[in-house]
């Protein structure tokens, strides 16, 4: 078997377990999950390295990310060539779009470590924003906020249109198809997102670069190629080229990371991601991997004062990124309601790698992620949309998929005396208190042990002087929880009657009803 062979059969595996995994991610009646959803980011070592910073603490996985950085240390970027998921879908894509030369001079290389050094230094200043260009947050995010939501609701059309032709056998068909798709590939509902389009838009992007230039990403993009490329400059695992070398330039021509010059001889360690396709398609048999202690590869790392520009346009980009009212002390936006067990805003932040994990296993689909409501620092960040989805008041599974710690795990016991807001009622709106009409629902619908929502009966007086007697909602805010469970099912359209924001938020000593 040749090499390439074996790399494909490797990739494709990983790329299915992935895939596994990402569709495990969901409720399956039960509070918990039966596979390590998480499992290729707590492998991420970018991850690890830009929590530690910005947190000062280290992420849960760190041990599996620590094994990642010691394969790298020994075989160089294997990592990039084999297992990476979002390297396989390049790879793949590279071979739609057909064999391309490169269209960018060789010192485009570079710009991978001025990004990679401009995250880690924004890190170090407590701004997270790692897990915008990470390419398995960036994957996991993609898929959970558009791909998935895309391919679920068009199948779903789709088996609903075959089921409406009046064609014999067809409905039936296609209804087995959907109870089959239902069980296997698509989520307990359908999610709705709200930049399902954006992000997808910016998936399309990333991927489509492939028919500029093969792996026009992990060449020139990808902060954790950066990271690995760092890493493996000093690789055991080298490669060589004998005397009988014929300069025939295939090996250039095949080579995924670029990591050949002009002369076949010339090689860069932390560019290569060891697929070894020079190695197979070698003409003259002369290219040759093996491990030495002899010195590596070149290098296309950027000079001193690239990497200082770098790290001050890191430091720089904090203030400007926190220019926003929000940012104040005392300033606090309603709609932010975070999951619980959410840290304090500025931990939540410093943690919150934006992956989407939580908001793809959250059963109502009430996690949404955030555009501006917390300033651009916050973008794609989880926060709870009650018009959308409640959160359920005995789901605990957005803490277990976080693989930075930014949203704890707890117990549903604990989870009883988080709140993550406060409902308020619009008495304008409210139909007994407005209108006088009879209403129950947000007492109904209130999970709480001893109800948030009590009412006083009282008296309404309508237009012809008839007196009627109504019970009229209030809302505890000492027993309300913020779960948006009545603002959900209140039947008044348009704008609810009841309202929760995340005042009184159990995670913050300052968000309080009362200054």
């Amino acid at each position: 078997m040749r090499i390439k062979t074996a790399r494909w059969l490797v990739q494709i595996a990983f790329l299915l377990l992935f895939l596994f995994l990402f569709i495990q991610t969901e409720s399956k009646g039960d509070d918990t999950l039966g596979y390590p959803v998480r499992l290729f980011l707590d492998f991420d070592p970018l991850i690890l390295l830009s929590t530690l910073l910005s947190s000062r603490g280290l992420v849960p996985g760190f041990l599996l990310s620590l094994s990642a950085v010691v394969a790298t240390v020994f075989l160089g970027r294997v990592f990039c060539g084999w297992i990476c998921p979002l390297g396989t879908i390049h790879n793949i894509a590279g071979i739609a779009a057909g064999r391309r030369k490169p269209v960018l001079p060789p010192g485009a290389r570079k710009w991978k470590y001025w990004i990679l050094f401009f995250l880690l230094s924004s890190s170090l200043f407590t701004m997270q924003v790692t897990g915008i260009l990470d390419p398995l947050c960036l994957l996991v995010r993609s898929l959970a906020l558009s791909v998935h939501p895309a391919f679920q609701n068009g199948f779903a059309a789709l088996f609903q249109a075959a089921g409406d032709w009046p064609v014999p056998v067809l409905p039936a068909v296609a209804e087995g198809l959907h109870d089959l798709f239902r069980r296997l590939l698509f989520s307990f509902r359908e999610p709705r997102f709200f930049q399902a389009v954006f992000t997808g838009l910016f998936f399309g992007v990333v991927v489509g670069l492939n028919f500029v230039e093969r792996r026009f990403w992990c060449r020139y993009l990808c902060p954790l190629g950066a990271l690995l490329g760092l890493l493996s400059r000093k690789a055991l695992l080298k490669r060589s080229v004998s005397e009988g070398c014929t300069d025939c330039g295939v090996c250039g021509r095949v080579c995924q990371g670029r990591a050949t010059g002009e002369d076949a001889r010339e090689w860069a360690s932390s560019e290569c991601l060891a697929c070894f396709e020079c190695d197979d398609l070698c003409p003259s048999g002369s290219v040759r991997f093996g491990f030495s202690r002899g010195k590596g590869g070149g290098s296309f790392l950027p000079g001193r004062r690239s990497v200082l520009a770098s790290l001050l346009a890191g430091a720089a980009a904090v203030p400007f990124f926190r220019i926003f009212p929000g940012s104040r002390a005392g300033v606090f936006s309603g709609k932010l309601i975070r999951p619980p067990g959410a840290l304090d805003e500025g931990d939540f932040l410093a943690r919150c790698v934006r992956c989407g994990e939580c908001m793809k296993v959250c059963i109502t689909n009430g996690l949404q992620p955030a555009f501006l409501e917390g300033g651009l620092e916050a973008l794609w960040t989880p926060v709870l949309v009650p018009s959308v989805g409640y959160c359920e008041y005995r789901c605990t599974l957005c803490g277990q998929v976080c693989p930075t710690g930014a949203i704890k795990p707890l117990s549903p016991g604990e989870k009883e005396s988080v709140r993550i807001g406060t409902a308020f009622i619009d008495f304008g709106r409210c139909l007994p208190h407005a209108f006088g009409i009879p209403c129950l629902v947000c007492q109904e619908v209130c999970p709480t042990a001893m109800k948030a929502v009590w009412f006083e009966k009282g008296n309404v007086t309508d237009r012809e002087g008839g007196v009627r007697t109504v019970k009229k909602p209030y809302v505890d805010p000492a027993r309300c929880v913020g779960c948006g469970t009545c603002e959900h099912n209140c039947p008044v359209r348009g704008e609810p009657a009841i309202r929760v924001v995340s005042t009184g938020e159990t995670r913050s000593k300052e968000n309080r009803l009362l200054l």
